[in-house]
């Protein structure tokens, strides 16, 4: 099998240094946990074939990730176990060993020719990449494979809207949206006497790890893993995908793919879900553009906001006119006030909202067309905006297994007003898009979705 290039435009030499004369490329895998439809694997494996070497994926496993507990350690562990599997099988040796990410990778990488890392877009990502191109000591190259479109490709600025990115992206999809075949690997690394954690005992390593463990693994609703997330997506698309249109926005259904967690942790590529998607039933056209528009547009766009917006987790982040508005209004008498306490138990007047919340609780995810209700709902109920916008990351970020996520940054922001427009003004919203439960009662068959969580709950 030929092996395609990587596109130079994916490619980023992180400081000015060469490639030495060392024993081996060495992949630090961080965003992007997967074995397949990988560009800075490829490419790493690319490099390490020129210079007659092999390739070593090295993963560093930390104690405190930020909001990391329980919940995505389990998935994460679930999926780079299978990871370590398939590396295996193409003769690549991976080590995942306890400690900060960079220290791992630096350590293991002293006597790297080359050091390859994947690209994240988030604060703390982009600083553990800056660290690694000053110490390495040699040339570092950054990858970008979690988007089908390099974000500064798309566009070199924060953009206002979807409507504002989407005809920069639809420019460039042609030259992107293309198959993307694995690179034959010509120097096994297999043999290298190099210790890490057995992951085939990963319940052993989660005891040994601080973490919080109050919010406990989804495995009965998701299990991490590439397999996993293969299995589901065809499975969507076999059985579900011909209603996804007329029942996206249903969340009294299951007509949707649910394949954010495994995007999150890069279980997934985009680019892979993208192809599998343009190759359904030409007869659901409606269906792949609609289900693209999200996976590409919307997606990426929540990719643009948080590497060109360092405030992305702040209310600060929010457009002037958001601020403006919801300030004015932030004295405006509220009908019911809930402790963050209250909100995590579910204990609200509201059944619909209270049905959602469990649902986050208890599978590590929401239907999206829940999650803008669930948002908007706790500005109404919050002290302040302010107070609201803390609230309603940090519930976000502890429960959902893809929180912590350009997507999560983004979808708050949103209820907050980024991405959106003025709307007429109401207390206490001001000018922000509001929601009332009598819309979803209009919208959807909301009783029909609070009786199918009160059936998952029953059967947990």
């Amino acid at each position: 099998m030929k092996s395609q290039a990587v596109q130079n435009t994916r490619i980023k030499y992180l400081n000015d240094l060469d490639i030495r004369n060392g024993h081996d490329v060495l992949y630090w895998m961080q965003q992007s946990q997967r074995a397949e439809y990988n560009h800075a694997l490829e490419y790493a494996i690319q490099q390490a074939n020129l210079l007659g070497q092999g390739v070593l994926v090295v993963f560093g496993l930390m104690d405190d990730y930020p909001e990391a507990n329980l919940r995505h350690y389990t998935f994460m562990l679930e999926g780079l176990r299978e990871t370590q599997t398939s590396l295996a099988k193409r003769n690549i040796k991976m080590v995942i060993r306890k400690g900060a990410p960079v220290e791992v990778a630096l350590i293991l990488g002293r006597q790297a020719s080359l050091i390859v890392c994947d690209c994240g877009y988030l604060r703390h990502q982009k600083n553990w990449r800056s660290e690694m191109a000053r110490k390495a000591g040699c040339r570092v190259t950054q990858v970008e494979s979690d988007v089908i479109i390099p974000v500064e490709i798309a566009s070199n600025k924060a953009e206002y809207a979807a409507r504002t990115i989407r005809p920069k992206i639809h420019k460039n999809l042609d030259d992107y949206l293309t198959e993307f075949k694995p690179t034959a690997v010509k120097n096994s690394s297999l043999d290298l006497n190099i210790n890490g954690l057995n992951l085939q005992d990963s319940h052993s390593i989660l005891k040994k790890l601080q973490l919080d463990r109050s919010v406990l693994p989804v495995t009965p609703f998701f299990k991490g893993g590439t397999s996993q997330g293969k299995v589901r997506l065809g499975e969507f698309i076999k059985k579900r995908f011909h209603h996804y249109v007329q029942n996206r926005n249903q969340p009294q259904t299951d007509d949707i793919s649910n394949m954010s967690p495994y995007l999150h942790f890069g279980q997934l590529s985009p680019l892979y879900i993208a192809l599998q998607i343009k190759a359904a039933d030409s007869l659901i056209k409606e269906a792949q553009e609609a289900f693209l528009e999200e996976l590409i547009v919307r997606r990426e766009l929540a990719m643009n906001f948080v590497n060109y917006t360092p405030n992305y987790d702040s209310f600060t982040c929010l457009p002037q006119w958001a601020q403006k508005t919801l300030k004015q209004h932030q004295k405006d008498k509220r009908e019911y006030i809930y402790t963050r306490r209250q909100l995590e138990d579910a204990k609200t007047h509201d059944e619909y909202w209270n049905a959602a919340m469990r649902e986050m609780k208890m599978t590590g995810f929401m239907h999206n067309y829940m999650r803008m209700y669930w948002g908007k709902k706790i500005l109404e109920w919050s002290k302040t905006p302010e107070h609201a916008f803390r609230t309603t990351l940090a519930i976000n970020n502890k429960y959902f297994l893809d929180g912590r996520d350009p997507n999560s940054y983004t979808g708050v922001a949103w209820v907050f007003g980024v991405h959106d427009r003025a709307w007429f003004e109401r207390p206490i919203f001001g000018k922000i898009r509001y929601m009332a439960a009598s819309g979803l009662e209009r919208k959807c068959d909301i009783h029909g979705y609070v009786k199918k969580i009160d059936s998952l709950s029953n059967s947990v």
